[in-house]
C-alpha cells in the first residue's frame, strides 16, 4: 500500500478530504491507498456479498455491502464486504 502524507493527520481531517480513486483508508494517523481488486477477487466479493444477503437480509440480522466505508475505533476503512 502507498502511504501519503508521511505526517500523521487526525481522523477528522481525513474524513474532510474528498474520496479518492482508488479509495484510501485511514489507519493509525496515516492514509493508505487500498489496492485495486483484480477480476477474480471482484467475482468472489460479489458472490460472497450476495450469499450474505440471501441468508441474513430476510431475517433482518445484517446486510452485506461491497466497498462501503466503515469508520470506527479511530480508523476509516473500506472492507471488501
Amino acid at each position: 500500500m502507498v502511504q501519503s502524507p508521511s505526517q500523521p493527520i487526525t481522523l477528522e481531517e481525513f474524513l474532510e478530504r474528498p474520496e479518492t480513486k482508488p479509495a484510501s483508508e485511514y489507519i493509525d494517523g496515516q492514509i493508505l491507498q487500498k489496492p485495486v481488486p483484480q477480476r477474480k477477487h471482484s467475482i468472489i466479493q460479489t458472490e460472497f456479498s450476495t450469499a450474505v444477503n440471501v441468508i441474513l437480509k430476510p431475517r433482518q440480522v445484517a446486510r452485506g455491502f461491497a466497498e462501503l466505508r466503515c469508520t470506527f475505533g479511530g480508523r476509516s476503512i473500506i472492507p471488501d464486504v
